[in-house]
């Protein structure tokens, strides 16, 4: 059964749109890809203030055991560091794969293949989306493009979130001051 891309980037958008709580969002937003592509698990990482490390931000189907198996360094990750630098990467053999920081988890967790998208806002990556499937595959161009959508999406509503986030702070910084003002 061919997959229907259109309505599950619909989805997507519904779900990025269903709320302003970025960790909500951002799970949301992995369960869907994963389900989706058919695939047993989905990750969002976001670059921390330095640009050195891959944070988790969100996923989907992955243990809690895989999720704490250590920081992700940009410069000892391959894959990773090819993906911020804009480009979409398929790993049929995660496990076999020079690029793949962990491949010993990898292969604890039963990961067969990853594809991974960049988060770009303003040509800049802010982090990544990556699917995991339970056993090699070939992912299709399809499939390809229907993640670097779903990134493409995922980065604004990240970059959103955040611009909504310093907003509010600014507008109670400012109320603070008003008020502050006026009692003197």
């Amino acid at each position: 059964m061919a997959q229907d891309y259109f309505r599950a980037l619909r989805d997507v958008a519904l779900v990025i749109n269903s709320s302003l709580e970025p960790k909500d969002v951002l799970h949301k937003i992995t369960e869907q890809t994963a389900v989706t592509m058919g695939c047993k698990a989905s990750t969002i990482r976001l670059l921390d203030s330095t640009g050195r490390f891959l944070l988790p931000s969100a996923a989907h189907g992955l243990s809690s055991t895989y999720l704490r198996k250590g920081s992700v360094e940009v410069k000892r990750s391959g894959m990773d560091g090819e993906v911020l630098a804009g480009k979409t990467i398929h790993l049929k053999d995660a496990a076999a794969d020079g690029r793949f920081q962990y491949p010993d988890s990898a292969k604890s967790e039963g990961l067969g293949s990853v594809l991974s998208s960049p988060l770009m806002v303003d040509g800049k990556a802010i982090g990544l989306i990556r699917v995991y499937s339970a056993q090699e595959r070939d992912f299709t161009a399809d499939e390809q493009t229907f993640m670097e959508a779903v990134a493409a999406i995922s980065a604004l509503a990240i970059e959103n979130a955040r611009l909504h986030e310093a907003l509010r702070n600014n507008y109670e910084l400012m109320t603070k001051h008003a008020y502050s003002v006026y009692e003197d």
